[in-house]
């Protein structure tokens, strides 16, 4: 990529150093001069020029709804000194921050290992964010992403071919107030004028999430790469967005030809792998490990060792697996979770311990029995454990308490429910107080956020007997309990004369009969004016990747159950008397679908 034009103001001033000084190395010079540039560029320009010469063809209503959705923030260069001194001095000379905070740099460092056939812990990449104000004074900043190379080192061909190339130059807009939605849909505009996905990442150790675009072929900057920044943790969308690259891309050789090294071999092994991921994830929270930490300072493997009961030297071994993982980090004094790995803390709001015990035991001992079930059409679980899935849990109460504890862990795609159109309809109805009946609620995760989020609702929760006290239990230390009432019973039972009727992924668990049969017993209970919301996640109707897909997997090979397309359960429903009015995306890759009374 050339580089681009330097500004006329940001040109150095005799008293500062210049390029030129003798006292630096060719290699500086030209990294000297690439970071002036950079700086230059980014103190010009406006966010809506910008981004109209990023996407030629962004219309004046299109381009506005852009610009208040996201900002220009920074663009990027990686630079290679030869020592910490030359990199603040370079910093310096270029009016910017000398002592800028440095953090290591996750996603460059992964994409530098795989062009160049490294092990990622050869390349100690970090990340400074040197500040500078754009032309109406907002705060910008220039990314500087630096990999150390002394002289002599063996990375000097890794220097030599990047600085060529600049693959890692690149333009960033951050999205303000990011969700799935707004993401999805900046995502989408991107495409739709020629950018293409280009890979990105969720960095831990600063908890944001970047997507990385091609610029489109008519591009008007001389930058060919673009990054969307999310502040948060969006992988789900990210999943999506990586799902748009080409399946083993191969890597190219300096001259364009494809490499002796190119990708499938290693794509398929690090996919064969992944078995090996859920058992670490398992172990680390069957040990208690994130407890085990100092969240601030870390803790050291000795004394980790000691504070859960393991081996040393093997425990070390897979902490170092969890931190390529971004589950924990490495410092001085020792490991400490990352946010991710935090959420592996039993302590935590919203913990997802439970789910990772869950995969790496019942669910992951059952999917070894995966070939039985494509041949046979017939559960593995049923295969493993002579029994299905439900009945196996209730024969088997710490089991039942574990799989109610990991449903409540995917609570986040609850979030938006609270104020759906039809909750916060009934929420506001006049006249008696308006209930709402959550069928196969589990422990109440969900009922409880909706009757706290609306003070003059009722709720009933039907549940099996053996989950209700626990329900009972957990509601009643919240204000929500008193306006709730316990049935105890199955799908036959569905209590009459509801307001809103709520089944959260519960159909996917069954074959379409037993859907169709849960179903009427929904449409018998609902008065005329009730409504029906269900919660699961939908199957693309084009076959893209989703999380939905690997869902339906696990469906099939633990209950016998399906994901389905929204098209597939409007067929459901109209058979039993039902009509879908519509659905909305939530978190997680779920939607809530809405419907009524035909």
């Amino acid at each position: 990529m050339p580089t681009p034009a330097l500004p006329t103001r940001a040109t150095p001033t005799p008293s500062t150093p210049t390029p030129s000084t003798p006292t630096m190395t060719p290699h500086a010079v030209d990294d000297a001069a690439r970071l002036s540039a950079t700086a230059g560029f980014v103190r010009e320009q406006e966010t809506s020029v910008l981004l109209s010469r990023v996407l030629p063809g962004l219309d004046g209503p299109e381009l506005r709804a852009l610009t208040d959705r996201c900002r220009f923030a920074h663009a990027a260069v990686l630079v290679f000194p030869p020592d910490e001194h030359t990199l603040r001095t370079g910093l310096a000379a270029c009016g910017l921050p000398a002592d800028a905070k440095a953090q290591p740099s996750v996603v460059v460092r992964r994409r530098l290992a795989a062009r160049h056939h490294r092990d990622p812990a050869d390349l100690e990449v970090r990340i400074l964010r040197p500040e500078v104000r754009g032309p109406a004074g907002e705060q910008r900043a220039v990314e500087v992403f630096a990999l150390t190379v002394p002289p002599g080192s063996g990375l000097s061909g890794i220097a030599a071919e990047e600085r060529r190339s600049d693959h890692e130059a690149h333009l960033a807009f951050d999205v303000s107030r990011p969700d799935p939605l707004v993401l999805r849909g900046l995502l989408a505009s991107f495409a739709r004028h020629g950018a293409t996905a280009d890979g990105g990442g969720y960095n831990p150790h600063e908890d944001g999430t970047v997507f990385y675009f091609g610029a489109p072929a008519d591009t008007k900057t001389e930058y060919r790469r673009v990054e969307l920044y999310a502040s948060g943790d969006h992988r789900d969308v990210l999943a999506d967005h990586l799902a748009d690259l080409p399946a083993a891309r191969p890597e190219r050789a300096p001259d364009g030809t494809p490499s002796a090294r190119a990708q499938p071999a290693e794509t398929l092994l690090r996919l064969l792998t992944g078995a090996w991921t859920t058992q670490a994830l398992a172990t680390c929270a069957r040990l208690g490990l994130v407890e085990a930490m100092d969240r601030h300072t870390g803790t050291g493997t000795p004394e980790l060792a000691w504070s859960v009961g393991a081996h040393p030297q093997s425990l070390a071994t897979l902490l170092r697996y969890l931190a390529m993982l971004g589950v924990v980090s490495e410092g001085p004094d020792g490991f400490r979770p990352t946010a991710l790995g935090a959420l592996l803390d039993a302590r935590a709001p919203g913990s997802m311990r439970p789910l990772a015990l869950m995969y790496g035991g019942p669910f992951y001992q059952s999917f070894a029995h995966l070939t039985h079930t494509v041949r046979s059409g017939r559960p593995g679980f049923e295969h493993l454990y002579g029994e299905n899935h439900f009945d196996h849990f209730a024969r088997h109460p710490e089991l039942a308490a574990l799989f109610d504890q990991s449903m409540a862990s995917s609570a986040p795609m609850f979030d938006a429910l609270p104020s759906h159109p039809v909750v916060t309809a009934a929420a506001a109805a006049p006249g008696r107080p308006r209930t709402v009946v959550d069928i196969a609620g589990g422990t109440g995760e969900l009922l409880e956020r909706l009757l706290t989020a609306h003070p003059a609702l009722r709720g009933i929760l039907l549940e099996r007997p053996q989950v209700i006290e626990a329900a009972r239990t957990r509601l009643s230390a919240t204000g929500a309990g008193g306006r709730c009432d316990y049935r105890a019973g199955d799908f036959a039972d569905v209590p009459p004369g509801g307001d809103v009727y709520v089944l959260s992924r519960v159909l996917h668990d069954w074959d379409d009969d037993r859907c169709r049969a849960i179903l009427s017993h929904c449409a018998e209970a609902m008065p005329r004016h009730a409504d029906l919301l269900v919660v699961e996640r939908l199957l693309p109707a084009d076959g893209t990747p989703s999380l939905a897909t690997a869902w339906d997997l696990h469906m099939m090979c633990n209950t016998g159950g399906r994901e389905r397309t929204a098209e597939h359960y409007a067929r459901l429903l109209e058979d039993c008397g039902l009509r879908l009015v519509g659905h909305t995306p939530l978190a997680l890759g779920a939607h809530t679908l809405h419907a009524r009374r035909a």
